[in-house]
């Protein structure tokens, strides 16, 4: 078995490393020097320089403008991402974008994806729910309006932390139907029926609760296909436990740097046993990340059987990805120190991103419960 990187998705990871070399993690602004968000605007000049390079159409096909690649490759890019805490909202618009190509209908497909892939547009995915613990889909209701001249849906309900709301030209809304299927209607953020309130996540960057009451949206704008909202929803995790991987391995990084020039009873306390060992724990962590990031996304991307949905091993990697960034920068702040509560050393910045990762679309409890469902539905063995 070839367990290495195709030379496609390995161009993309070093195109993403070209374009993100130029990011300085000191000049990401810190929440800690900041009442209430941390800016008005994602970074626009990374934006551009990524849509540039190609790397906002991986997911997309050729006549999209696309390379045609899949999960694996998106998360390779979204890896180097984290690690300069890249404020752009990557994952949110191509998968999204992604999403509509595989699932929508000909006047969706022919017009979003494309212009998205471009930079054109925007695109972010209200994934939380109403609470941020339950079913996205289950926060809000959409029914069928036929009597309108060409056929609509409407929709209520409140979807909690929408990343980029603000910023977004339009959200994926999931939505739950009367007969208990899940529908995806794309929204402008200015439509008819729909509201922002304000929410700062621990990043201090603007999430938005999006309100909607009686919002009218059009049949074309709404995807109804099966298994459209769970691919998804697959694809929105294993990307964040992507971001969690690559945010580990360089707070890792930046801990052995320190605790090699760090001198203690003139020692570097890199040589000091208690100080290798919590290191090597957290590595480990970090290879347990990988293995079952990789292992979910090869199977969102390659569609292989196994024993379990590909949803049991997206659960098991956002296990590993919750708990592994949080032992991960909760180690580094204790090997540094005072140090790394110091806002001119950019480490309580990778700490709040972790945060916020570890949380973002359930916690590991949230998908341990979900992975126990699965096992429960599929006895093994």
């Amino acid at each position: 078995m070839d367990f290495t990187f195709t030379e496609e998705q390995q161009a993309a990871a070093e195109a993403a490393r070209g374009v993100f070399a130029g990011v300085a993690p000191d000049g990401v602004p810190s929440p800690a020097l900041t009442r209430g968000a941390v800016a008005d605007d994602f970074d626009r000049a990374l934006w551009a320089r990524l849509a540039s390079a190609d790397l906002l159409s991986l997911l997309l096909d050729e006549e999209s403008g696309g390379a045609g690649l899949d999960a694996i490759a998106l998360c390779l890019v979204l890896r180097e991402a984290s690690k300069v805490l890249a404020r752009v909202p990557l994952l949110e618009s191509s998968a999204a974008a992604a999403a509509l190509q595989a699932f929508g209908g000909t006047e969706l497909k022919s017009s979003l994806p494309a212009r998205a892939g471009r930079g054109e547009i925007v695109l972010t995915v209200a994934a939380n729910g109403r609470t941020g613990h339950d079913p996205a889909e289950l926060a809000v209701t959409a029914r069928r309006n036929d009597t309108a001249d060409a056929g609509e849906w409407v929709l209520d309900g409140v979807q909690t932390m929408v990343p980029w709301a603000y910023d977004a030209d339009v959200v994926v809304v999931p939505a739950r139907t009367g007969d208990g299927r899940s529908v995806l209607a794309v929204v402008a953020r200015d439509h008819e029926g729909v509201a922002l309130a304000e929410q700062i996540s621990t990043t201090g960057e603007r999430l938005g609760e999006l309100r909607l009451e009686s919002a009218r949206i059009a049949d074309r704008d709404v995807v109804t296909a099966d298994g459209a909202w769970e691919w998804l929803r697959a694809l929105l995790t294993t990307g964040t436990c992507a971001q969690a991987l690559g945010l580990g391995e360089r707070v890792l990084a930046m801990t052995g740097e320190y605790a090699g020039k760090r001198e203690q009873f003139g020692h570097p306390i890199a040589t000091f046993q208690a100080v290798a060992v919590q290191a090597a724990d957290r590595y480990i962590d970090l290879r347990a990340m990988e293995v079952t990031l990789w292992q979910a996304a090869w199977r969102i991307a390659s569609g292989a059987p196994g024993a379990l949905p590909a949803s049991g091993d997206v659960a098991v990697a956002k296990i590993w990805a919750a708990e592994g960034v949080r032992r991960v920068v909760q180690t580094a702040q204790h090997l540094h120190g005072g140090f790394g509560a110091d806002v001119d050393y950019p480490l309580h910045r990778y700490h709040a991103w972790a945060k916020h990762l570890e949380l973002s679309l359930g916690p590991a409890a949230a998908h341990e419960e979900a992975l126990g469902d699965l096992l429960a539905a599929h006895l093994l063995g």
